[in-house]
């Protein structure tokens, strides 16, 4: 029956999206358009055959590593493996690239992707240092300076965290790693890949995981990994198998980018992501990032209607944050206020610990977690004004 589908396309179309650190929506049309016209006029495999259509869907998957390193500032595209996310990604360089008896560096506002992973590579007889972060989720430098060891092989930091929004100092901690030399500098980018200004060079980056689905405006399913040029030799695959190039061997490939590209790659999704990043570039990570921080800033000054009612977390600073703003109710719990938030008022939102217990202790926030507001470039002025309608609305009553 039409009337018992979960799918209900009315009330889908009237809802307002603040879900964006999650997954972006919407997506831009060119996106949707290069991945219908990759499944109606190509449909092959890259390098799995040598006919017109496999060669065109290599064609696909080149340009979007070109774009990406376009984005970047990579010299050499085929540095980049495309991988299904950033957590992927993330495993690679952590279990691929550390060793029983190193020690790693990371900071408390982590994700699980990193957490979960480095836990792991603890129990295996990895040394595992967590740099404190303040309330406001910002991390000095020079605490990561101090917890350099000997025995020091890499340090991982989110570029911005996924919970209050703070932008970590990459640039600083990234010309401390390469004074002390040694040690590799790998950098979570799910955040910031698209929303903020990324230079592997300039920023000393030797491992940068991203994910498409976020504000690179791909499909889910999509990522990859920068391995600065002679680090593959270093870093072991996660899997392997088949990857369409030296078949004659029975050894998995040991370059760029086929050593961590085993199986059928997600074609239709790196063409929506290629178009996605085209779209990026289009219209400018600064005009992007202009957008974000004024809708984030709106966002703020109007919360200060609420007074001692509302909690913010993160610093106050848009400058030194992204458009995900994380926050509670004064008397009402994240979960009672998301669902409140989409049944009466049509906002999608995320509450509770958002894969990243780390970020909530140190901001004083677990084991309930935070109602987490992201905006992007796609969220307007009206769609802030309706979610401080609700805020006041839910604060007037108290509850749902």
């Amino acid at each position: 029956m039409p009337g018992n589908n979960y799918f209900n396309a009315k009330r889908f179309m009237n809802s307002i999206y603040l879900d964006n650190a999650a997954t972006s929506y919407p997506k831009p049309k060119d996106v949707l358009d290069a991945m219908t016209a990759y499944q109606q006029n190509i449909g092959g495999s890259p390098g799995r055959s040598g006919h017109k259509r496999s060669i065109d869907a290599g064609r696909i998957i080149y340009k979007t590593r070109e774009a990406l390193a376009n984005l970047f500032h990579i010299d050499d595209p085929l540095t980049i493996a495309l991988l299904k996310n950033a957590t992927e990604a993330l495993n690679i360089a952590l279990q691929g690239g550390l060793q029983p008896g190193d020690h790693v560096i990371t900071s408390s506002m982590e994700h699980n992707s990193v957490m979960r992973t480095l836990r792991f590579m603890e129990s295996r007889g990895v040394e595992l240092t967590v740099a404190p972060c303040s309330p406001e989720g910002e991390i000095d430098p020079g605490d990561i300076g101090k917890a350099f060891k000997k025995n020091t092989r890499m340090i991982v930091l989110t570029h911005a965290s996924n919970v209050t929004g703070t932008i970590m100092p990459i640039e600083a901690v990234g010309s401390l790693i390469k004074a002390k030399g040694n040690a590799l500098f790998c950098v979570d980018a799910a955040q910031t890949a698209g929303a903020l200004p990324i230079d592997v060079e300039k920023m000393s980056i030797d491992l940068l995981a991203f994910t498409g689905h976020k504000s690179l405006y791909g499909p889910q399913g999509t990522g990859g990994l920068y391995v600065r040029s002679g680090l593959e030799k270093r870093i072991a695959p996660l899997m392997m198998g088949g990857t369409g190039s030296r078949s004659e061997f029975e050894e998995q490939p040991d370059f760029m980018p086929d050593k961590y590209e085993s199986g059928t790659p997600n074609t239709i999704g790196l063409a929506g992501l290629g178009a996605g990043v085209d779209y990026v570039l289009e219209q400018t990570i600064e005009a992007i990032r202009a957008r974000e921080e004024q809708l984030t800033g709106t966002f703020l000054e109007q919360l200060k209607e609420f007074k001692d009612r509302v909690t913010v977390y993160g610093t106050t600073d848009t400058s030194r944050r992204t458009a995900v703003v994380s926050f509670n109710l004064k008397d009402v719990s994240p979960s009672d206020a998301a669902l409140c938030f989409e049944d009466k008022h049509g906002i999608l939102c995320r509450p509770g610990l958002h894969c990243a217990p780390s970020a909530h202790r140190t901001i004083g926030t677990f084991p309930q977690g935070t109602i987490r507001f992201s905006f992007s470039f796609f969220s307007t002025r009206q769609d802030i004004d309706e979610a401080i309608s609700a805020i006041r609305d839910l604060l007037s009553i108290g509850a749902c």
